[in-house]
């Protein structure tokens, strides 16, 4: 038996909103520190570059690490909702 289109679309978008909430925890960690920490440089008219890429990298390093165990869990149902899905074709 073939999957049906509609089958096939669902696990698509159901993928790429998996993509967006794997990556939301990172990408927003990221904009909120680089806006603060730009914030900041203005203010006080510090230009360092490093002084903007150290703060990003520990913050979302940190993020990272807290969410783990959530990314984890989330990629698998979505592996297991997809293997179930298929395995019922095959």
């Amino acid at each position: 038996m073939v999957p049906e289109i509609q089958d096939i679309i669902d696990v698509a978008n159901t993928m790429l909103w998996t993509c967006l909430m794997l990556s939301m925890p990172p990408l927003l960690t990221a904009l909120v520190v680089g806006v603060t920490v730009s914030l900041m440089q203005t203010v006080t008219s510090i230009q360092e570059m490093t002084l903007t890429f150290v703060p990003k990298l520990l913050a979302v390093v940190t993020v990272v690490s807290l969410a783990l165990s959530w990314l984890i869990q989330f990629i698998t149902n979505y592996f297991e909702d997809t293997l179930q899905m298929f395995s019922s074709y095959y």
